[in-house]
């Protein structure tokens, strides 16, 4: 009985150490090399308690130190942790060989996305030999209405999970092009359905085109985009139907090493 009561008392104080835990990581995760300061000042933690976390958390090799330095960031063991809550764990190295060959041919940045919640994440990314002018990173979110890969992963989603999905999208205007109304995204999916691609006509980034392709399962569900970005300048509208291409031979090949069937690829 008496353990009981104690474990009834401790909770509070466990939970709340969760919490501290988890309030740093998403803080370091949004800004990289950050000092105790910083931290404490954006977490309105006292600077022993979060000098006390962070010691913890590098001895257990989540959290890393620059050498010489108080600054903090998220270690690779963070990165490993959280590659394994992808739905499906083999999806980002069945990509990794495709996304670095399409990078190389088009000299642009090629982006892998799943879809969370209402919107998507990147989970991999292989960077332009150029600069590119966009802001993206693993981990990032974007929506779902204005980039290439939400608009491929609702395409060709089932229209009754599509319709969950789209109830919790944000129709935010980003750009002048950008799509805002929900009957209009609609029309939109039927034409990119149609053209069997997706595009980001500048409707997210300033002066960025993006062309992208589904990735599916082994049951023809679109998992995954693929897609290719380039700076409005460097884009050749005569060129894209080569890019498409590309895309979708590599789709076509992760979606049938994730067990989808050739005609269930068309």
């Amino acid at each position: 009985m008496d353990d009981d009561l104690n474990d009834g008392k401790q909770q509070p104080e466990s939970v709340a150490a969760v919490l501290k835990v988890f309030a740093i990581l998403q803080a370091l995760s949004e800004r990289s090399e950050t000092g105790i300061s910083d931290l404490s000042v954006r977490l309105a933690m006292p600077k022993a308690t979060v000098y006390r976390f962070l010691q913890t958390m590098k001895t257990l090799g989540y959290v890393r130190q620059e050498a010489d330095s108080e600054r903090y960031g998220l270690a690779m063991r963070t990165f490993e942790l959280g590659a394994k809550a992808l739905q499906y764990p083999d999806l980002v190295e069945l990509s990794k060989h495709h996304m670095q060959m399409l990078a190389d041919a088009t000299g642009e940045t090629v982006h892998l996305g799943t879809l969370i919640d209402s919107e998507i994440i990147y989970v991999h990314k292989v960077d332009s030999r150029h600069m590119l002018g966009m802001y993206s990173r693993i981990g990032r979110r974007a929506p779902i209405h204005c980039t290439a890969i939400g608009k491929v992963l609702m395409a060709w989603e089932h229209p009754e999970r599509r319709d969950r999905v789209l109830q919790g999208a944000d129709f935010k205007r980003y750009r002048d092009k950008t799509i805002t109304e929900p009957a209009a995204f609609l029309a939109e999916l039927e034409r990119v359905k149609a053209q069997g691609f997706g595009e980001d006509r500048e409707e997210f980034d300033d002066h960025i085109r993006c062309l992208g392709v589904p990735i599916f399962d082994r049951l023809g569900q679109p998992i995954a985009g693929m897609s290719v970005s380039f700076p409005t300048f460097r884009y050749d509208e005569a060129r894209a139907p080569e890019v498409v291409k590309m895309l979708k031979d590599a789709s076509r090949d992760i979606s049938s090493k994730l067990g989808c069937s050739k005609d269930m690829l068309g």
